[in-house]
């Protein structure tokens, strides 16, 4: 089901980027082992990956996914939780509302099963968006910016996160079979430590103007530039991403995972037709809020970065 590749020396990955974990069911009941591993896992910067934890559809709804794309503009269908508005497809009226009905089903779920195998998340735990991916990744013409194929560490330019978490959970609903392929990188100090020479703080008032301007919502912070940076770094650097060390894995259809994206180094390199559900999670609700990204980054550069 997973595929181990090599450093480029030839020596063997371990295989501990991905752990595996028996959950059937968004609602549980969560076994104390398995809400012991879950949260162990996640924070320790690997994927969990649920084999049997299917998003399951009627036909109604696989016919909805399988004549909907996005539109010219962008690559994914997102729903808002706050308006309950489905967005990025040129679909009529009707269809966006059985999509949006749809996606808010999704994102209740990923809700219940973040709470349910990390309950200590719960009071720190924010909806973000919630999206539908119906275009296939492999052969996708962007810019290396905007390229998701290439490993990268999450960070939004337009939403600041002044250090909270980015969680997203993931389900592979390809009616065809397919997998969606991903490549999973190094340990987050490792990878951030390698590009950190790179990372430079904004000039003094970049932050106000920007957010003043509306072009961010609140005031990037030196961490949020620091990650800025960071997944710029990676992703600009072509020989990082022809030698970086990674683990691929196929996640089938009716499967799904979970993880810390601004942790993870990660490409998404072929697949389409998954949903994905955004959380932010303030560091204080982790078991071990050293681990954060903003912990290590402070640790690596030396001083505070909020």
């Amino acid at each position: 089901m997973s595929k181990v590749s090599a450093h480029p020396d030839g020596s063997p990955l371990a295989a501990s980027a991905v752990d595996t974990i028996a959950v059937a069911d968004w609602n549980g009941p969560f076994p104390a082992a398995v809400r012991e591993r879950a949260i162990a896992g996640l924070e320790a910067g690997h994927v969990l990956f649920m084999p049997q934890l299917d998003f399951a559809m009627g036909d109604a709804e696989q016919q909805l996914l399988a004549g909907l794309a996005a539109d010219g503009g962008r690559k994914n269908i997102s729903y808002d939780p706050v308006s309950g508005r489905a967005k990025g497809t040129a679909a009529d009226g009707t269809t966006t509302a059985r999509l949006a009905t749809l996606l808010e089903e999704y994102s209740l779920g990923a809700r219940a099963l973040v709470t349910g195998l990390m309950p200590r998340y719960a009071a720190g735990l924010a909806f973000g968006r919630t999206s539908y991916r119906p275009e296939e990744i492999a052969g996708r013409s962007q810019s290396w910016r905007k390229d998701d194929r290439r490993l990268h560490v999450d960070a939004f330019p337009s939403r600041p996160s002044q250090g909270r978490r980015i969680l997203r959970v993931f389900s592979n609903v390809n009616a065809e079979g397919e997998p969606r392929r991903w490549r999973i990188g190094e340990p987050f100090e490792a990878h951030a430590g390698r590009f950190l020479q790179q990372l430079r703080a904004s000039p003094p008032g970049a932050a106000t103007l920007l957010s003043l301007a509306g072009i961010t919502r609140g005031r990037r912070s030196p961490y949020d530039q620091f990650m800025l940076g960071l997944h710029d770094a990676s992703k600009r650097d072509t020989a990082y991403q022809r030698d970086a060390a990674a683990t691929l894995i196929d996640f089938p259809p009716r499967s799904s995972w979970m993880v810390f994206t601004d942790q993870v180094p990660h490409s998404a390199i072929a697949g389409r037709a998954a949903f994905e559900q955004t959380f932010s999670l303030d560091p204080a609700a982790m078991a071990e809020p050293a681990r954060a990204p903003l912990r290590v980054l402070e640790r690596l550069a030396g001083r505070p970065l909020l």
